[in-house]
């Protein structure tokens, strides 16, 4: 089964900075086929920006593989207008990509800071979204 999902940009940084965390295991996940990317251009932008970020001591190479691998299998969304209040103005971007995705698919929105968006059930955290995977692997 195929998983369709935004992430958030606090989950891409840890899974490049620790590959074996849960965040890591997303981004396996999507590696390995199983969690299709929702992206656009701004979500790969912000991408971009925030894992060169010197504080985070990322290699230019573990960049350009994730974006690259993430542009070869993602699906590129529209954003839907919402009205919505966010704390972080950079977050409207991936719950807009979702909310139009949720028009035609079931999709998630993977992020560490729940706190950041409006409480909604297809808005996980890494380990929620990992648990949902392994549920539907252990009933096939």
């Amino acid at each position: 089964m195929k998983y369709y999902a935004v992430i958030d940009t606090n989950v891409i940084v840890s899974a490049l900075l620790k590959k074996d965390s849960i965040p890591g295991q997303i981004v396996k996940r999507v590696y390995d086929g199983i969690i299709i990317p929702l992206i656009n251009e701004e979500i790969l932008s912000e991408y971009l920006e925030v894992t060169t970020r010197n504080k985070f001591d990322i290699s230019n190479e573990e960049i350009n593989k994730l974006i690259t691998s993430f542009k070869k299998v993602a699906l590129y969304g529209e954003k839907e207008k919402v009205l919505e209040m966010f704390i972080d103005h950079d977050d409207i971007v991936f719950y807009e990509i979702v909310m139009n995705a949720r028009k035609e698919r079931d999709a998630y929105l993977i992020t560490g800071n729940m706190k950041h968006f409006p409480k909604r059930s297809f808005i996980v955290t890494p380990k929620e979204m990992i648990d949902i995977i392994e549920k539907e692997s252990f009933k096939r």
